[in-house]
């Protein structure tokens, strides 16, 4: 027997199983279904989708307005530029700084009249000239001092008019020359001895080399006092109406008696009656005795 005859071939228009057929040639309701995808899966993917941000938020807060503005100033971020604007505002509010203190120490003649302030003006530029001329007789006599041949002879000199001249201002000798002289007149008695003495300080600022007053010798320890009817001058009583004379540049001590508030507008005040005169030459021969001092000696000596 043959092998053929033991295997019968199968018959061409054999069909293969089903589970080798390709999935086009399998019947649509023989093919298995596929399982669906579970909707759980999609919302929870969903779901941690939306919640990674808070997890995020969670591990970093945001910051609040105070934090940020807080974190802007410090630390200072200062350019060169804003450092040279500050130093220029600085400057700028110290000079204004100062002319506002100008202006307020000037209030004060604000209101004075035109002619007020010339005279004040004046007063100053004489006040002035005076310094400039002692300090020009200073330099003088040193100039004269170094350059004299006889310097013994010349320092001499210079002591004895040294000595004329403080003799003058201690009411020790008479003096003479042009001023003024100021006669108060106080029918009421209103007058007092500080103002008086208030006229005595004006016209020494003004100037005055040798004062006189009803026949008392004015020097630097000269005071005032109210004296029973009248005022005292170093304990010498003196009466109404009170005479100044008075030796020194009369285009100085006539406008500082008169300025805006003054000495004359004072007495005024008080209803008396002051006048001023001027003059080319002024006697003031009422004399002080040389006090020998009982301590202060000389430090050359």
């Amino acid at each position: 027997m043959s092998t053929n005859d033991s295997q019968p071939e199968e018959p061409m228009g054999s069909e293969l199983p089903p589970q080798d057929r390709p999935e086009q040639d399998v019947p649509r309701e023989a093919q298995p279904a596929r399982p669906a995808r579970p909707a759980e899966s999609t919302e929870s993917s969903e779901t941690a989708a939306d919640t990674a941000p808070d997890a995020d938020q969670a591990v970093a807060p945001a910051q609040t307005g105070r934090q940020r503005l807080a974190e802007g100033l410090w630390p200072p971020r200062v350019s060169r530029a804003q450092l040279i604007v500050a130093l220029l505002l600085f400057v700028l509010g110290l000079g204004l700084a100062i002319q506002v203190r100008s202006n307020s120490d000037s209030s004060a003649l604000r209101g004075a009249r035109q002619e007020d302030l010339v005279r004040i003006l004046d007063e100053l530029d004489g006040r002035t000239k005076r310094l400039e001329d002692e300090k020009q007789q200073l330099e003088d006599q040193r100039k004269e001092l170094e350059s004299s041949s006889n310097q013994a002879e010349e320092a001499r000199r210079q002591t004895i008019e040294k000595e004329r001249q403080l003799g003058i201002l201690a009411g020790t000798v008479a003096a003479q020359g042009p001023g003024i002289t100021l006669k108060i007149t106080d029918p009421k008695g209103q007058v007092q001895s500080d103002q008086l003495l208030d006229t005595l300080q004006e016209l020494r600022a003004a100037g005055a080399e040798a004062i006189q007053v009803n026949g008392v010798r004015i020097v630097a320890g000269s005071f005032f006092s109210d004296e029973g009817g009248g005022i005292g001058i170093d304990g010498k009583k003196i009466t109404q109406p009170y005479e100044f004379k008075v030796i020194g540049k009369a285009q100085d001590l006539e406008p500082a008696l008169n300025i805006p508030g003054g000495v004359v507008q004072t007495l005024e005040k008080e209803q008396a009656t002051v006048a001023v005169t001027r003059s080319a030459k002024i006697v003031v021969d009422a004399l002080r005795a040389a006090k020998q001092p009982d301590y202060a000696r000389s430090s050359s000596s």
